[in-house]
C-alpha cells in the first residue's frame, strides 16, 4: 500500500490577513482610469496613489504611519497635464519617486519628511522624449539614477536621471503597444510583454532581443475564467509569486521549485471587495518579529487597506530562514558604469536588527555643461563680420559667471536642506 508523501515547505502555511480598520487609509478618490498598472508604490517610509484629479494628473502621497481618515485639502503631486497612468518609488532613495503620464513625460519627484502644507507642482526634473503616452516605469535595481520608461510609441527608452539624458532608446523590437517590463535581478537584461502575444528577453546595452517565443512552459496554471488583468509579485528571498487580479477579490500564491512541478499553489487570499489596484512592500518594510514575509496595499473606490501575509512560528527570535540577506537602500553601480557594460548583484542588508529608513537625501540633477561639449568635426562655416569670432576673454568671463552662479545655487540648496531638516526635528519632536 503506497502512502502519499508530502512535500516539504516552511511556506506550505502562509495566510493572509487584513489589518484592522484603523490601520486602513480612508477617504483616498483612487484613479478611475483604465489603465493595467497597479495605482499604488509603498516603501518603507511612503505610501503613494495615484488619484482622481481636475485638469491633469495627480498622485498623493502620505507617510506609512499616518493612517486613517485622510483630510480632503491633503497635499498632491501635481504637474502633469494628463492622468498620471504610472508611479515607481526609487529603490536606491526613499524620498525620490518617478511617475508616467498620458501628457508624454516622465516627472522625477523629491517627497519631503514632513508634510508640506501646499501641493508639490515642481518636479526635480522632466523627462521628454516619448511620442505618445507613458504607462510603465521600472528603477534600475542596482544602478543609481537609472530609470526605464515605456511608452504608446512601441517605445523603451532607459535615462540617468542624474543628468537628464537618454542613456538608451529602444524603438524597432516591439511591433505593438508594450504592456509591461521588467528587470531581473541585477539589471542586465529585461523582460517585456507585448500586444502581439510575444514575450521577450532583452539586452538593452546591446539593444536586441536574446529570446522570446519559448516554444513550451514548465509549467501551466489555469487561473480562471475572469478577463481582468494580473499583477503578478515576486519575492525572490521566498520564491513566492503573488498573482492579484485587477478587478478581482483575491490573491493566490504560488512557490516556485526548481524541480518538477516547478510551481506549487500555497494558497488564497479572498475578500469581499475587488481590488482596484495594489502596491507591494519591498521586504526591508516588513516586521520581521511578526514573521511578516509580504505586505500588500489593496486599492478600494475610497479607501487602501494593507493585507499582511504571515508564517505562523511560535518562537519570537528572529527567524533566519525566512529573512535572508535581502537589496537594501545602496546602489551597487553608477549609471556610467552600468552603460560602459558592468553588472553588480544588488548590496544585501540583514534584516536581524529589523531596517530603520534613512533621513532624507536629495537629489541632485546635474545637467552637462554645454560648454564641455566640442562641436562635431567638420567644415567651419563663415562668421559675417558683424558677429565676430567668441573672445577668449568674453568665455572667460562666461564660465566665471557660470561658476558663481552654480555656487550661488548650491549655497541655497544646502540652506533649504538644513531648514528642511529643522523642520523635520521640530515635527519629530512634537510627535
Amino acid at each position: 500500500m503506497s502512502r502519499r508523501v508530502v512535500r516539504q515547505s516552511k511556506f506550505r502555511h502562509v495566510f493572509g490577513q487584513a489589518a484592522k480598520a484603523d490601520q486602513t487609509y480612508e477617504d483616498i478618490r483612487v484613479s478611475k482610469v483604465t489603465w493595467d498598472s497597479a495605482f499604488c508604490a509603498v516603501n518603507p517610509k511612503f505610501l503613494a496613489i495615484i488619484v482622481e484629479a481636475g485638469g491633469g494628473g495627480a498622485f498623493i502621497v502620505l507617510p506609512l504611519a499616518k493612517t486613517g481618515r485622510v483630510d480632503k485639502n491633503h497635499p498632491l503631486v501635481t504637474g502633469h497635464t494628463g492622468p498620471v497612468l504610472d508611479i515607481d518609488w526609487c529603490p536606491h532613495n526613499d524620498n525620490v519617486i518617478a511617475s508616467a503620464s498620458d501628457d508624454t513625460t516622465v516627472m522625477v519627484w523629491q517627497i519631503p519628511d514632513y508634510t508640506p502644507v501646499r501641493n508639490i507642482t515642481e518636479p526635480v526634473i522632466t523627462l521628454e522624449g516619448h511620442s505618445k503616452r507613458v504607462g510603465i516605469l521600472s528603477w534600475h535595481p542596482t544602478a543609481r539614477n537609472v530609470l526605464l520608461s515605456a511608452g504608446g510609441d512601441n517605445v523603451i527608452i532607459i535615462w540617468n536621471v542624474g543628468t537628464g539624458e537618454v542613456l538608451l532608446s529602444l524603438d524597432d523590437l516591439h511591433p505593438d503597444v508594450i504592456h509591461s517590463v521588467c528587470w531581473n535581478s541585477n539589471g542586465s537584461l529585461l523582460a517585456t510583454t507585448c500586444k502581439d502575444k510575444t514575450l521577450r528577453i532583452v539586452d538593452p546595452r546591446k539593444g536586441r532581443v536574446v529570446a522570446n517565443n519559448f516554444e513550451e512552459p514548465v509549467a501551466l496554471q489555469e487561473m480562471d475564467t475572469s478577463n481582468g488583468v494580473l499583477l503578478p509579485f515576486y519575492d525572490p528571498d521566498s520564491s513566492i509569486v503573488y498573482l492579484c487580479g485587477k478587478g478581482d477579490s483575491s490573491i493566490r500564491y504560488f512557490e516556485i521549485t526548481e524541480e518538477p512541478p516547478f510551481v506549487h499553489y500555497l494558497n488564497t487570499f479572498s475578500s469581499k471587495e475587488p481590488q482596484r489596484g495594489m502596491g507591494f512592500m519591498p521586504k526591508r518594510g516588513l516586521d520581521v518579529s511578526k514573521c511578516e514575509i509580504a505586505r500588500f496595499y489593496k486599492l478600494h473606490e475610497r479607501k487602501c487597506e494593507p493585507i499582511i501575509m504571515t508564517v505562523p512560528r511560535k518562537s519570537d527570535l528572529f527567524q533566519d530562514d525566512l529573512y535572508p540577506d535581502t537589496p537594501g537602500p545602496e546602489a551597487a553601480l553608477e549609471a556610467d558604469e552600468w552603460l560602459s557594460g558592468q553588472d553588480a548583484e544588488p548590496v544585501l542588508i540583514s534584516l536581524k536588527e529589523g531596517y530603520v529608513p534613512s533621513k532624507h537625501r536629495e537629489l541632485r540633477v546635474t545637467k552637462r555643461n554645454i560648454l564641455d561639449v566640442r562641436p562635431p568635426a567638420g567644415p567651419r562655416r563663415s562668421q559675417s563680420a558683424s558677429e565676430g569670432p567668441l573672445s577668449q576673454h568674453t568665455l572667460e568671463t562666461l564660465l566665471e559667471e557660470v561658476k558663481a552662479l552654480r555656487e550661488r545655487v548650491q549655497a541655497q540648496e544646502e540652506r533649504i536642506t538644513a531648514l528642511e531638516n529643522m523642520l523635520c526635528e521640530l515635527v519629530d519632536g512634537t510627535d
